[in-house]
């Protein structure tokens, strides 16, 4: 059984810095995606970043230039670091770890921008 448990959510003002965090226990391969995605209510979940095992990154176009991914595969972690917040990236962010035979999914954390 995989669990992800994310942590670092909160509320924040326009401009400001959030950490999230990510950890990952159970059994997987090392083989996999690990990464970020995002649902504000109304819309749909959206993808906001992944970083492959390898270090290779993808980031959605609405977040280039300010949010971070980094993973710690040592710690089966991954982390997301959001600079220069807006009030459109309050959403629930989830965690996700995609394995060659499985996708899982964190519970999810509130990350709220406050104009």
């Amino acid at each position: 059984q995989v669990q992800l448990v994310e942590s670092g959510g909160g509320l924040v003002q326009a401009g400001g810095s959030l950490r999230l965090s990510c950890a990952a226990s159970g059994t997987f391969s090392s083989n996999n995606v690990m990464g970020w995605y995002r649902q504000a209510p109304g819309k749909q979940r959206e993808l906001v970043a992944g970083i492959w095992s390898g270090g290779r990154t993808d980031y959605a176009d609405s977040v280039k230039g300010r949010f971070t991914i980094s993973r710690d595969n040592a710690k089966n972690t991954v982390y997301l670091q959001m600079n220069s917040l807006l009030p459109e990236d309050t959403a629930v962010y989830y965690c996700l770890l995609d394995s060659p035979s499985h996708r899982f999914w964190g519970q999810g954390t509130q990350v709220t921008v406050s104009s």
